[in-house]
């Protein structure tokens, strides 16, 4: 156990810089993306890029039967069920890709020209971004058994060099978008495609000389086909109804309020995403070892991962939430030149819904170790698709679309607690214990935290505000995680691994 927490520390580590250089190049191409495209344009991109991924559902819950399989496979050392795995998934993904193709190009279509609100002298324009839409979905389908190979393999420091590549990617896209004289947003489609491509095959070429287990061969087996895509049958109906939440809200404001909301949608979804994938990443070093120490019926680590994760992710991503929930008018103005209404709302709310996510997360983890899920994922696709019906009301009468973004954290505060309850009938937690060691820590560190902070800002003017207020949440955040939020066994490892870098450190300065 020892060693397998070292080797998430590593992981944590490795990603935790790796997100740093992500949300920094993320950022700054965003603000310039939207100020050379426009709100108008960005807000195309958004929603008919948001179209083609309402089609891939299917990918992203075959996605997360082969991580399982991979991971359980590995977890019992069965290095030839890992490669029946690989390459059965493989074929999968392949189908799935070519579904994708012919539902955009068919139903997707159709949508496209009958209901979407794009202003007519960028319906052309719109047309050819459908299409390298579809372009990239299709690659990023066809790359999911590469990444899932390496997160298996949780070879965390190859996810630092893509973050490097895809960095440099974007920088030069953002380089020659500011440069082209012909159609921006057609250009801009064509270039995030070739992106695409790149990192497809760096993925390719590393997974195939460095991982036994990726290198397809033709491989018939039924049984296993079919365990794989009834585990991910019964993920489409919670990935459907996510999409569903997702895009289906953005096309409803698309049809009521037009595509500038739709740019105050997008861009708040970018800062969240970039804040967000700091947890993702965290959550990704723990995920290997949740199902491989399922996998091996070590049971009480198992309950421990869960326990750990679940709590580290609310604080990791509070440190950076706070600050930016209460700045978020200041940053967006000094962001992006011309914030589009709804745009520092929408920003705060998603953020709130994210903190509830971060908590969730390490619980539909540990149902997938188990796979067993069916009922689990009809549920919660019905507490998921509940906000497509009520978004369509909320709009319907005439209310702010604010109001959506509402709707959609008081649903997601609701998903987990029915999380809690049903968790802890299916792998043996205690209801009471997860309160007292995840949850009461969270509320008594985010009041604290958020008073103190939201005291000290009304003090402060502009930079200072911004300056003094990121200070005083950082600082009152760490110091309570340390004494009310990490229980002695974390502590003393906390110590332990803080203590040996820095020995590590003067040993190679002497």
């Amino acid at each position: 156990m020892p060693s397998n927490t070292t080797r998430i520390a590593k992981n944590t580590l490795m990603l935790y810089f790796r997100q740093i250089l992500i949300m920094l190049v993320n950022l700054y191409a965003v603000r310039v993306v939207l100020n050379t495209l426009g709100a108008v344009d960005y807000g195309i991109y958004n929603v008919v890029g948001g179209m083609v991924v309402m089609f891939s559902f299917f990918n992203i819950a075959m996605t997360s039967a082969t991580q399982r399989f991979l991971n359980f496979a590995m977890g019992q050392n069965d290095t030839e069920q890992a490669k029946n795995v690989y390459s059965i998934s493989f074929i999968i993904h392949i189908l799935i890709a070519v579904l994708v193709i012919i539902l955009s190009e068919t139903a997707g279509l159709c949508f496209f020209y009958t209901w979407l609100n794009i202003p007519d002298d960028r319906q052309n324009a719109a047309f050819i971004v459908y299409q390298f839409s579809i372009a990239v979905t299709v690659i990023n389908i066809i790359r999911v058994p590469y990444q899932a190979t390496v997160i298996a393999y949780e070879k965390m420091s190859f996810f630092a060099l893509i973050s490097i590549i895809e960095s440099v990617l974007k920088m030069v896209i953002v380089f020659f978008l500011t440069m082209i004289f012909i159609d921006k947003l057609i250009s801009y489609s064509f270039l995030v495609f070739m992106a695409g491509i790149i990192v497809f095959f760096v993925y390719k070429i590393f997974c195939n000389r460095m991982f036994e287990i990726a290198r397809f061969r033709i491989y018939h087996n039924k049984e296993l086909f079919w365990r794989l895509t009834g585990f991910s049958g019964w993920s489409i109906f919670s990935q459907f109804s996510n999409l569903c939440r997702k895009q289906g809200i953005n096309v409803l404001v698309n049809i009521f309020h037009g595509v500038t909301v739709n740019a105050a949608i997008g861009i708040a979804m970018q800062v969240n995403s970039a804040v967000y994938l700091f947890v993702s990443n965290f959550q990704t070093a723990f995920r290997p070892q949740i199902i491989k120490s399922y996998a091996a019926k070590n049971y009480d680590y198992f309950i421990q991962l869960i326990f750990q994760t679940s709590k580290s992710s609310f604080f990791l991503l509070f440190l950076f939430v706070l600050p930016l929930y209460v700045n978020a008018e200041f940053i967006l103005n000094i962001w992006i030149k011309n914030v589009p209404e709804y745009t520092v709302t929408f920003t705060r709310l998603i953020l709130l819904f994210s903190l509830v996510d971060a908590i969730s997360g390490p619980l539909w983890m540990s149902i997938h170790a188990t796979g067993n899920i069916k009922k689990y994922q009809l549920i919660e696709s019905c507490f998921t698709i509940t906000n497509i019906p009520l978004a369509f009301l909320i709009l319907l009468i005439g209310s702010s679309p604010i109001w959506i973004f509402v709707i959609e954290v008081s649903i997601n505060v609701l998903l987990l607690i029915w999380r809690i309850f049903f968790v802890s009938k299916r792998i043996n937690i205690l209801v009471i214990d997860f309160l007292f060691k995840v949850i009461m820590p969270i509320l008594i560190i985010a009041g604290i935290s958020s008073i103190v902070t939201i005291f000290t800002y009304y003090f402060f003017i502009d930079w200072n505000r911004l300056l003094i207020s990121c200070v005083v949440s950082t600082l009152c955040i760490s110091s309570l995680v340390f004494c009310i939020g990490l229980d002695k066994n974390e502590k003393m490892f906390l110590k332990n691994y803080i203590r040996k870098k820095i020995v590590l450190i003067n040993g190679q300065k002497k």
